[in-house]
C-alpha cells in the first residue's frame, strides 16, 4: 500500500513538473492598442513557454505534442481557445485558464 501510495505521488509530482510553473504578473506598463496587442502578444508567448513548450517544443517544433509553427494557418483563435479549454487527445483541458487561454490562442493564431 505504501508503495503504490508513493508511486501515486511521485507521478502525480511529474506531471505537475512537465506541465509548468505558478502564473507571474507582468510590470510592463504600456499604452494604445498596439501596446495592448504587444502586451497580449508577450503575454501568450511568456505562458505558452511556461505551460506548453515542454509537450509542444520551445520553438513550436513538436514533441510529445503536435508541432504547432504554422496552427494559426489551420485553426482560428477561438478554435485554439476550444482545444486549450476541452483538451485532446493526451492533452488534459485546462492546463491554461482565463484570460491566459486568450493570449495563448491570440498568440498561436498569428502562427500562419
Amino acid at each position: 500500500m505504501k508503495g503504490r501510495l508513493a508511486a501515486l505521488l511521485m507521478g502525480t509530482a511529474l506531471i505537475l513538473a512537465a506541465c509548468g510553473g505558478g502564473e507571474e504578473k507582468d510590470s510592463t506598463s504600456t499604452s494604445g492598442d498596439n501596446a495592448t496587442t504587444d502586451t497580449a502578444a508577450a503575454n501568450g508567448e511568456k505562458i505558452f513557454t511556461q505551460k506548453c513548450s515542454s509537450c509542444h517544443g520551445q520553438n513550436l517544433e513538436g514533441g510529445v505534442g503536435p508541432d504547432l509553427t504554422t496552427v494559426g494557418s489551420r485553426l482560428s483563435q477561438a478554435d485554439i481557445e476550444t482545444l486549450i479549454n476541452d483538451g485532446r487527445g493526451a492533452m488534459p483541458p485546462g492546463l491554461i485558464e482565463g484570460a491566459d487561454v486568450t493570449a495563448v490562442a491570440e498568440w498561436l493564431a498569428a502562427k500562419k
